[in-house]
């Protein structure tokens, strides 16, 4: 039931000893690999979410990535969810982007998994706009400056990587994702009604909202009831925001979720009221002992689905 609700690992920090440069969110050599798939399944998550670039990219085979996934498996920590992702709405970038959607969907139906996660951000196109920084008060990329012919192309594509996931046994989401055409809750949903497959759901990631401008567009609380019954994935993660008004511009600290600004006792409580039953996506933290923070956020996600059970939760 309820209590049983997957936990996946979405890390974004995999330094293990002994060290090794240039390690974030992809898999350590060994013998880190080995340390690092035992921690993550001694912590109790049911499996780890990559990048598609761990899988090869382009040049995945059948072969490749199912021998990948054995490697994942035996060590413990199988791979669950898959994320490609790239604004599909720019000249620029679109085409790049859908065909990695594309390819994402084939090695997803190879590995036998049930998502493919997307956020459609890009680069900053707009000198005026400067760079892509969260806690400004405009944002490049944005639902705010988007045009319809921007969800309307946007929404053909995913059509199409519904259609081909599908043909694969898979689902698309639609991560609620900043500096990208899908920001906020109704911007999302309106892409989802818009692209109509029976295949492409949200991905309902409250800490994008939060950490996308100097104040948040909307209360993360409605923004969970409104994308719950959308979604069938979910990026979690917190922080904690500092507001500097006379310059219209927040700082953020990434926290473990009991620490941040986000109230997930309600997130979890709106997603198990929605009748969610995917992997509830630990993003981790970004510095320091990343395990042993993260796990602190899966023993208070625990908790609440437990006292969500036992009727004491609210």
């Amino acid at each position: 039931g309820i209590l049983q609700m997957k936990i996946a690992y979405a890390f974004r920090r995999s330094t293990v000893y002994p060290y090794q440069a240039g390690y974030a969110w992809v898999l350590p050599d060994e013998p880190g690999l080995s340390n690092f798939l035992k921690k993550v399944n001694d912590v109790g998550y049911d499996g780890i979410e990559l990048g598609y670039e761990v899988f090869g990219g382009r040049e995945a085979t059948k072969d490749s990535v199912q021998e990948l996934q054995k490697r994942l498996t035996d060590g413990g920590a199988p791979c669950v969810a898959i994320r490609a992702g790239g604004v599909l709405c720019t000249p620029q970038e679109s085409d790049k982007n859908r065909d990695r959607l594309f390819k994402t969907v084939e090695i997803a139906g190879w590995l036998g998994i049930d998502i493919v996660n997307g956020a459609l951000s890009g680069q900053a196109r707009n000198k005026t706009l400067g760079p892509i920084r969260p806690g400004k008060a405009i944002q490049p990329g944005s639902s705010q400056l988007a045009s319809i012919d921007d969800f309307e192309k946007t929404a053909s594509i995913l059509r199409e990587a519904g259609s081909r996931a599908a043909d694969v046994g898979v689902d698309v989401t639609v991560e609620v994702h900043q500096h990208s055409i899908a920001d906020n809750s109704w911007a999302t949903i309106k892409l989802l009604e818009m692209t109509d497959s029976p295949n492409v759901f949200a991905n309902p990631d409250l800490g994008n909202i939060l950490w996308h401008y100097d104040e948040p567009e909307e209360t993360m609380e409605e923004a969970i009831s409104a994308l719950a019954p959308y979604s069938k994935y979910w990026h979690c993660k917190s922080l904690q925001r500092v507001h500097i008004p006379e310059l219209d511009t927040t700082y953020f600290l990434r926290v473990a979720l009991p620490d941040g600004d986000i109230d997930y006792r309600f997130a979890i409580n709106a997603m198990v009221d929605a009748g969610y039953d995917g992997y509830f996506a630990l993003e981790g933290t970004q510095t320091g002992d990343h395990l042993s923070k993260d796990a602190k956020s899966v023993a208070y996600v625990r908790g609440i689905l437990k006292e969500i059970v036992d009727g004491t939760s609210n």
